[in-house]
């Protein structure tokens, strides 16, 4: 299998080194791809700091057009670019179809927000001096954009990186996940094809402090990374001459209480804690019950968990399919045996079959355990008994995370209460954490990381606020 080469300015290059990308179902080869030097990053870093201007220039309508005609990319052939993302990351076929939808989704987000102009008329006669003065402030291009993403949403989260960089007249400088480079590439060479200037983008699949190199180089105006809390906070340490935006994950919690619709609330926190095998930063994983509702709750939660598929990603009939990795399996198969050495309850699941995790339901834990207080990252969800609404919504915000918080209750006073209390990046009421928009503001607080995501978050922080003053 030849390997496929990278992106330097919008050019495919190739190199000495190589790497394999492999499916998690099967471990089968799915892909080489063409590993960039320190010379392909400088280069890289060289002609994207060029295209600042060019990129500044285009027109709004231009970059709009650009952003639409790479979601029309995606809607032509969703199954094409559904298949890569299943064979790299082993999401189930479903799953992935909806994250094509949901990638042209933002784009189209994006390209509307290329056509707006935030801007404002700021009355500076307000102060004494000011009289006979008019001040006009709009947001231009930072400049060069360094993006980081994840393997779990190869296609989507691409999307929401490069589609407001576009958007806001930004070139971009992409490190996709190793495990998943494909749909990345592919997108940006849509890009390309569609008439972005060429040096605005490349695709770089680094691996280690050649990813750091990128991320903290002075020619970068802003990093925007999504992934892993050690690693996101230790390039904030370094970058310091960047605007930082980190999205660092969680472990979701949810209060239901009594009096909330229970079938409701048990299908949703099946869907939110077992979809694509709970690998997501808002995956339900600390469900709290109202004891009152406790029972009846598990007993429709576990009959739904009983009848979830399990197995091959590329079947249309699979809800949960593999890990992403083989040890990524076992250290939540550790997680799961660590709860039970100590004495909680598997109530569903808990074995492991190769990258394949059980789906898991858990009871009896205490907060200090991994499977409680870390991001299990896994097909995984503890379940326990509150004795008032108060003291789940406390539960709920007991975590050193903070990205979205879920609340299923029939009374407006407490879903305001939770709104108020639950310090995150978003409440929703008679609804999971899982769940998202794509335009939406998303992201989170305490560790789960600083700025926001959806095209125009994104647009601001990918800009600054310049003012013009006008003197008579």
């Amino acid at each position: 299998m030849e390997s496929r080469p990278f992106l330097v300015a919008g050019r495919p290059r190739d190199a000495v080194e190589a790497f394999e990308v492999r499916s998690p179902w099967d471990e089968a080869i799915v892909a080489r791809v063409a590993r960039p030097g320190p010379g392909d990053v400088e280069d890289a870093l060289r002609e994207a700091h060029g295209a600042r201007e060019a990129m500044r220039r285009l027109p709004a309508w231009r970059r709009a057009e650009i952003l639409a005609n790479v979601a029309r990319r995606l809607e032509d052939e969703p199954d094409r670019w559904a298949e890569t993302v299943v064979r790299e990351s082993g999401k189930p076929w479903t799953a992935a179809r909806g994250e094509v939808d949901r990638a042209a989704s933002t784009l189209r987000a994006s390209a509307a927000e290329a056509t707006r102009d935030p801007g404002e008329i700021v009355p500076l006669d307000a102060a004494p001096g000011g009289e006979g003065r008019l001040g006009i402030l709009r947001r231009f291009p930072l400049g060069v954009v360094a993006c980081i993403t994840p393997f779990n949403f190869p296609l989507n989260l691409v999307a929401h990186k490069i589609g407001p960089a576009v958007a806001a007249g930004c070139p971009f400088v992409l490190k996709p996940a190793s495990k998943t480079p494909s749909s990345a590439l592919d997108l940006a060479q849509a890009f390309v094809d569609a008439g972005t200037p060429p040096g605005a983008v490349s695709v770089l699949p680094l691996a280690g402090e050649a990813a750091t190199a990128l991320a903290t180089d002075a020619r970068v105006r802003v990093l925007s990374f999504t992934g892993s809390p050690e690693v996101g906070w230790d390039l904030k340490r370094r970058a310091v001459r960047q605007r930082v935006v980190l999205e660092l994950g969680g472990n979701a919690g949810v209060m239901v209480d009594r009096g909330a619709d229970l079938e409701r609330a048990a299908a949703r926190c099946v869907a939110g804690a077992f979809g694509q095998a709970g690998q997501s930063c808002v995956s339900v994983q600390r469900i709290y019950v109202h004891r009152d509702a406790f029972e009846p709750f598990l007993e429709r939660l576990l009959a739904r968990v009983r009848t979830l598929v399990v197995g091959d990603p590329m079947r249309p009939e699979t809800q949960v399919g593999p890990l992403v990795t083989l040890s990524d399996a076992r250290r939540v198969a550790a997680w799961i045996d660590e709860a039970r050495a100590s004495g909680a309850r598997v109530l569903a699941g808990g074995s492991r079959r190769g990258a394949i995790v059980e789906p898991t339901v858990i009871t009896g834990t205490r907060p200090e355990l991994r499977i409680c207080a870390r991001e299990v990252f896994g097909p995984v969800a503890v379940v326990e008994p509150v004795g008032s609404a108060a003291e789940g919504i406390a539960a709920v915000d007991a975590s050193e995370f903070g990205l979205q918080a879920g609340i299923f209750t029939p009374d407006l006073a407490t879903a305001l209460e939770a709104y108020e209390s639950i310090e995150a990046g978003a409440v929703l009421v008679n609804e999971v954490p899982t769940w998202r928009s794509d335009p939406m503001p998303y992201g989170g607080t305490k560790g789960s990381g600083v700025g926001r995501e959806g095209p125009r978050w994104a647009i601001e922080d990918y800009t600054e606020p310049r003012l013009l003053v006008l003197n008579r």
